[in-house]
């Protein structure tokens, strides 16, 4: 290796672990398409659905990740640093410390879009497992509640990456941060095979227990036709009442 490959090498440290960082943006794509997709009259309705599913297995190997993931994946590391109050003097004074991996408002903005999306989720499920429209309201409710706090995280995180000097979109892309920024720390612990098994596991039991509650829930379909318990040829519960109406009119 020459001096000047050693000099990049030494230029910068390994932050974020690549499941991490591809859950991350697979969400946001996922978050995307949910809200692109919502209103029954746009062209991307049909994976309204589909998009929400998949968000709810990023957010299970997520949770999991967060114990078994690599060093600043981990939750345990909100705990670490200043603390909340400690960055807030400093936000207050216009010179919050870089962090390595997030900071006590990161970690508190990244827990409530988890939260907001599993509710998000939650709901939506209990429309399209009801076969109704009772839940429509909250669920357009919460997902906007989401939509917001994914605003304000857009606009935090180019706010810290101004006053920190510290790229955070780049680093979540790249996996990793300029070590001049952070003096003294090393590259990140990486997750271990084990970690991966029981990441690719997590993500098996989810698409399982989702077919299980959704069998056609990775199949193209309207929001319409889930709302009225259609399965997948769009014969559905109100075809079946229909039916059942004709045949007594004809035995009559």
């Amino acid at each position: 290796m020459s001096n000047s490959d050693l000099t990049a090498t030494a230029a910068r440290i390994r932050v974020w672990d690549a499941p991490l960082r591809l859950f991350h943006w697979l969400l946001v794509i996922a978050i995307a398409v949910a809200f692109l997709s919502a209103e029954e009259e746009s062209p991307l309705n049909k994976w309204h659905i589909i998009s929400g599913w998949v968000a709810a297995i990023l957010i299970a190997f997520r949770l999991i990740w967060g114990f078994a993931g690599g060093e600043y994946a981990r939750f345990s590391g909100m705990w670490k640093g200043g603390g909340l109050g400690h960055h807030i003097s400093e936000l207050l004074r216009f010179k919050p410390a870089a962090a390595v991996g997030h900071n006590p408002l990161g970690w508190i903005s990244a827990l409530l879009l988890i939260a907001v999306s599993i509710v998000t989720i939650w709901t939506g499920a209990l429309i399209v497992t009801s076969g109704g429209e009772a839940g429509e309201d909250l669920h357009e409710i919460i997902g906007w509640s989401l939509l917001g706090l994914v605003v304000i995280h857009i606009v935090a995180v180019f706010v810290m990456s101004l006053m920190t000097r510290d790229n955070l979109v780049r680093a979540m892309i790249t996996g990793y941060k300029r070590a001049g920024r952070h003096a003294g720390v090393s590259n990140a612990q990486k997750p271990s095979l084990f970690s991966y098994l029981v990441g690719f596991a997590t993500i098996a039991a989810a698409i399982f227990g989702i077919l299980t509650i959704d069998p056609q829930a990775f199949v193209p379909r309207s929001t319409e036709s889930a709302e009225h318990g259609q399965n997948q040829t769009g014969y559905g519960q109100r075809d079946v009442e229909h039916d059942e109406i004709d045949h007594q009119i004809d035995d009559e």
